[in-house]
This record gives C-alpha cells, structure tokens and sequence, in this order.
C-alpha cells in the first residue's frame, strides 16, 4: 500500500506574471489587479491576480508555468486553506502583497494491493475513509467468485481484519499487502465402526476444473459442488436494532423523520455498514442507503461522545461528568441535538412538530433513536443498543471554514445568528455551518452539530459570525417579527411534552434574546434588533 503525503517537486525558473502578448484585453492596471507572493520551497514568487481571477483559474496558472497539476495544489493565505474551486480568490480577503503558501499533495485516495492465495492480484483506490468491509465490496463487484461476503476473510501481517477496521489505521505500513482468504463449506459425516466412529471430512470441489482462480471466463461462472448438491448460499445475517425513541406516544412523528428511518433502516438491511467519520471527537458514523452508494443520515451515539466511556479518540473520560463545554453534560448531546430541531420553529410557529415544513434556520431533521449493531465502537467485543441523535444527511460544498465570509447572503447569517442566541450555542464555529445551493442557485446555509446548545451557564458561547460583516446588519422586518413569535415558557413545555424534563439551572436561565446577550455575547457587536 502507498500512503497519502506531500509530493516534492522542484521548482521551475518560468515567471508566473503573465505575458503581456498573451492577454492582449486585458488592459490591465493597478486599480484591476492585486500583487501577491506564491512561497514555496523557500522562494517567493511575485504574481499578479485580477478581481475576477477565481482560485481555480490561479491553480490553473500555476500547472502552466510551474508543472504542478492542479488537483495536486493546495493553497493556503494566513491559516486558510483557499478550498473552494469557483470561488474568488478576492473573496478570501487576499490583498496586495499577502503570501500564499502553496502546498503539494497526493490525492486523498489510498492504492491497496490485494493478493489472493492462488496469486491473483488486485488493486484498488479506496478512500482512506473507508474500511475493510467497503474493500471486500469492491473485490466482489470485481471478481463474481467472491460474491459471498460472509466468507471472506481478510488478512494483513498476519493478523485478520474485521470489516469495522479503517484504512487509514491499516495503511500505516505503507509497505503492507492484504491477503483474502475464502473459507469453504465442509460436510462432516460420521460412519460406525465397531464401537467407535469414523469422522470423514467432504470438502467441496470446483465444477469446473479451469476456474480454480479469480476472475475466470464469464462463460463458466466459478461454483462449488459436494455429493453433486449444490450448496446454498448463506443469507446475510442482520444482526442490528433501529427505532425510534419516543417518550410520550401522543406524539407523532413528522412524515420526514419516519422517511429518514426507514432509509437508515433499509441500509442496514441490506447489509450497509455504518461508516465512521475520521473527523471529530466524538464517534460519528454516516449511515447508508439500500444501494451502499449514498449517506442517508448521520448517528451519533450518546456513549461515544467526547469524554464519554466509549469514545473511539481515546480521550479521557470526564471526572465530574461535564462536557467539553462548561454547562453541558457528557451523554446530553443527542437530546440537545433533537432539542434544537425541534425548537427551531418554522414562520407559521410550533406546528412545524408535527408536520415537514422547514425550520427558519433550516435544522436538519433530528430524532432520538436506539441502534444496535456491530459496526459501532464496542471496546468489549460485545455489541450493546446505543442511544443517539440521528440526523438527516445533507450533500453540501463544504462548510463556511472553506471560503471566505464576504460572499454569504446577510438573511443567511441572519438566521443563524438567531437560532444560536436563542438556544446559547457554545460551540459555533465557521467548521459547522455547510455550504449548499437552493433551486435558484442562491448560498443557503445550513447549521449543524448542536450538542453543546441550551448550556446551564453562559461561560463557553462562542458565536464566529459576530465577526463577519453581516452581522453589523440590521435584521429584516420579516426577521424581526420572527423574534417577536418565539415564546421561551412554550419552548420548555414542548420539550417537557416531548420527555426532557430541563435541569433547574436551565429553567431558571431560559433561552432567550436577553439572557444570552447578557450572558454570552458582546451587546455592542450584536444587531441593533435583538432588543425586541
């Protein structure tokens, strides 16, 4: 195997200041165009960027004058990588005479070689999010004399992999190759002898003598026999538990969340394991659809929370049973995930519950669920039934840690801003609010990762949007009276309707506008419109 890394290339003498015979339109002038520095291997390099240079277009000039192919380019100007392709590079805040730095590196991909025991050798570019159990996925829609997976085993150095392994925990030896193993059926018969028995083991045989290996002629698919019995194939087994948590059956759930949890459902199946995130400090798994090929939702389980008994970082476990954040406890994260979406009510109010109508500041749906399944971190061995938030997944372009703030529509920060002082969000930073586009093609954002909202204390509020330009803007008239509608004594009934009795210290402290200004924010950065 090859390990993702920074690739050393040396650097060429051509200039990166365009020729003048090349862009004979461009008329350029100093009131057009900004002078950066490229560094790289301690040189710098002078290059001119137009206000309507994308990064792209920059990357694209670099692979002409400098050879570097641009998927293999990486630029980063004071801390932030520029990640978004169709992006200006104006809109990350570059100006006349800032560095970038630019940074080589292969692709994210991991080559794996494996080598079977008759000799065949395959290989495969798998993510190194990935796992073991997605590899051997990959070899049965490659080679159809492995279509049964329960059969398959797969060995590294000599040690077996389960399928829960990752393959960035396995490419750590860059020189490894993994062996795939098949186990074959015996029929065990016993014959009396006198007194005793005779135990004669049958091991079934190739039909066809010339398919002894992988990947055979398509004619003459591989097949085994024993007494001239055809074995059956053994079903997959579906070992796992999904369903909802639901405290007070008046309550119904809303038609997208039951879509939401059949689709999760329907993964497990069919034999979809979940897949862990390599990010994060928590245990975070994004659960597939029938077909493997698409996320449907993402579960966090309340025991793999960071300091919790079973997170999978190795973190240590907390001492006095307070989160990473003062005023949150450890195994509360998955109510005050559910908690936001439920509280994130829609224009018309409350009805939002039990309907799908959308949350003003877009929450993604959010259930409490129990999951039992082995694909889960289980220190012992033994799978347990965990309780977590499951949340709806949602194909974004990234998150707003990606590109500069400049270019986000004002409602859109608006909204945010509103859902965060409301519920007292202590961890909203740039790295949890995605990227997506509407129908229109208009930025929509989108809020995740709430477990740490609705603290018992004030202390670790951190808001990244009060120091964007957006957040000097007045609220809306629409906005405004948005504000006016929400009811903090509601807000706890309904979720004391909904099972979650609040601590003392929360109600006693509800969320609203004045308590987290007071408590969590700077008043004179805040919009003018929040004292309503």
């Amino acid at each position: 195997m090859s390990s993702a890394g920074l690739a050393v290339v040396p650097v060429r003498n051509e200039p990166l200041i365009p020729p003048d015979h090349l862009y004979p339109d461009w008329g350029l002038c100093e009131n057009e165009s900004i002078w950066i520095y490229l560094a790289l291997s301690e040189s710098m390099v002078p290059m001119r960027v137009l206000e309507s240079d994308s990064i792209e277009s920059l990357k694209l000039r670099i692979q002409t004058y400098k050879g570097f192919v641009v998927k293999n380019q990486k630029l980063v100007c004071e801390g932030r990588e520029l990640a978004r392709s169709n992006s200006l590079v104006r809109d990350y805040g570059v100006n006349d005479g800032n560095v970038l730095h630019l940074v080589l590196r292969l692709s994210d991909l991991q080559v794996i070689n494996v080598k079977t025991t008759a000799g065949k050798e395959l290989t495969f570019h798998v993510e190194r999010g990935r796992d073991v159990g997605y590899v051997k996925k990959q070899i049965a829609k490659r080679e159809k004399g492995f279509s049964d997976l329960d059969e398959h085993e797969v060995v590294c150095d000599g040690e077996r992999l389960e399928d829960q392994r990752l393959i960035d925990d396995v490419c750590k030896n860059n020189n490894a190759v993994l062996h795939l193993l098949v186990r074959k059926s015996a029929k065990v018969r016993a014959k009396p002898v006198a007194k005793n028995f005779e135990l004669s083991v049958v091991a079934p045989e190739l039909k066809h003598k010339q398919d002894c290996d992988v990947g055979g002629d398509e004619n003459h698919p591989r097949r085994y026999e024993a007494d001239k019995v055809v074995e059956p194939r053994k079903l997959p087994d579906r070992d796992f538990v999904l369903e909802p948590v639901i405290v007070n059956p008046e309550f119904e759930l809303p038609s997208v969340i039951v879509d939401m949890i059949n689709s999760t459902y329907a993964g497990l199946y069919s034999g979809k394991i979940p897949i862990r995130s390599v990010e994060g400090t928590g245990g975070v798994y994004f659960m597939q659809d029938s077909t493997g090929q698409n996320s449907v939702s993402v579960f966090k389980p309340i025991d793999e929370e960071p300091l919790a008994v079973n997170n999978p970082r190795q973190l240590p476990v907390s001492s006095d049973g307070e989160g990473l954040k003062k005023g949150t406890r450890v195994g509360e994260g998955a109510f005050r995930e559910v908690a936001a979406y439920i509280l994130d009510h829609s224009k018309k109010g409350q009805s939002r519950l039990y309907g799908d109508e959308k949350g003003f500041a877009g929450v993604l749906p959010t259930a409490l669920i129990k999951c039992l399944h082995a694909g889960f971190n289980n220190p012992d061995g033994l799978p347990t039934v965990k309780i977590g938030s499951l949340q709806m997944f949602l194909k974004n372009d990234g998150s707003c840690e990606d590109i500069g703030p400049g270019s986000f529509p004002v409602e859109q920060v608006h909204k945010i801003s509103v859902l965060d002082i409301r519920l007292a969000n202590a961890d909203r930073h740039a790295g949890n609010i995605l990227l997506t586009k509407d129908e229109e093609g208009q930025t929509v954002l989108i809020p995740i990762d709430h477990g740490y909202c609705l603290p018992e204390s004030f202390e670790d509020c951190t808001f990244e949007w009060l120091y964007w330009p957006q957040a000097r803007k007045s609220y809306s008239p629409e906005t405004i009276d948005y504000i006016k509608s929400l009811d903090a004594e509601e807000d706890i009934a309904l979720l004391k309707f909904l099972g979650w009795n609040m601590s003392q210290k929360m109600c006693t402290h509800p969320p609203h506008f004045h308590h987290a200004a007071q408590k969590g924010c700077r008043e004179d950065s805040l919009p003018l419109q929040l004292e309503v």
